[in-house]
């Protein structure tokens, strides 16, 4: 079955939806623009029939929100899968890859699963504030959308079962140079033409399922997978995005990347663009999770 829906991705309305959300989107210097990006994402999750909830959390005395759209499980509507992307940007580049990418791909799977009667509750959760608000290194990540998130999910009991991160998931090409981060445990390939699954040992079992649905339905993705020791403390660069709150909640959780800064040079620059990417790549990476969603979700 989940070869009939992985055909039904799009590699134009990914693109699509990139090019209509690329630009500065900033609490600070654009937050009209990140505003628009928030009613274009509950606007495309409406469209398609979801339950779609607006959840609040407050920064320096504001009030921010993330995007939740809910298909409730037809067997075990407790047992959950969330897909999370960040939709908003740092306060000099648009966003391409970083990270309309991500919530590009996650409009499509939406869209392409939203035919399914899933057993298991699938949410599709746009966060706000996953930037860093000023200048400071790369570990000094907000993650404050997908912090508030999950720690209301573990003070309301939610019952996880994974929760896929895609953060910046369309810069790759066999002629793209791949970095490796400090201390890497393994090797990378010299391509950047792969995607990488990174989780913690809590989150093996997640890492495992994209690896074989992978295999399983053939699909022409290239994939790295890692598995960290505890919750990635000993490898910061493992913790830089959505995934991370959800590892310190005790949830399993695997952050979908392409490696961000370690492969493009496009990265939080002016430059990060729709036309530096690789849009047949993202529609890889699309149907990849959308299997793995088919088969963990019933």
């Amino acid at each position: 079955m989940a070869e009939g829906f992985m055909d039904l991705v799009s590699v134009d309305r990914i693109r699509e939806h990139i090019r209509l959300l690329e630009g500065v989107r900033h609490p600070i210097v654009a937050p009209g623009a990140l505003q628009q990006a928030a009613d274009y994402i509950y606007a495309s999750l409406h469209s398609l029939g979801y339950k779609v909830e607006l959840h609040p959390f407050t920064l320096d005395g504001r009030e921010f929100h993330n995007i939740i759209a809910t298909r409730t499980g037809a067997r075990h509507p407790d047992k959950r899968l969330v897909i999370v992307a960040h939709y908003d940007t740092v306060e000099n580049s648009p966003g391409a890859d970083d990270n309309a990418s991500g919530v590009a791909v996650l409009l499509e799977l939406a869209r392409v699963l939203e035919p399914v009667e899933f057993d298991h509750t699938v949410q599709f959760v746009a966060v706000n504030l996953e930037e860093r608000q000023g200048e400071g290194s790369l570990e000094e990540a907000c993650l404050c959308g997908s912090r508030a998130l999950a720690i209301d999910a573990k003070e309301q009991g939610w019952d996880i079962e994974g929760v896929f991160v895609l953060e910046t998931v369309a810069y790759a090409g066999k002629q793209v140079v791949q970095k490796m981060p400090d201390g890497l445990p393994l090797k990378l390939p010299e391509a950047g033409d792969f995607i990488g699954l990174v989780g913690n040992e809590a989150s093996r079992g997640l890492v495992g399922a994209m690896m074989q649905a992978i295999g399983r339905y053939r699909i022409p993705l290239p994939a790295v997978p890692l598995v960290v020791p505890g919750n990635g403390e000993i490898l910061p660069d493992t913790r830089r995005s959505d995934h991370a709150p959800f590892w310190d909640r005790g949830y399993p959780a695997v952050m979908v990347t392409d490696t961000a800064n370690f492969r493009s040079p496009h990265y939080h620059q002016p430059t990060d663009t729709l036309d530096t990417l690789n849009m047949p790549f993202a529609a890889e990476v699309c149907r990849a999770v959308a299997a793995t969603v088919m088969d963990l979700a019933g």
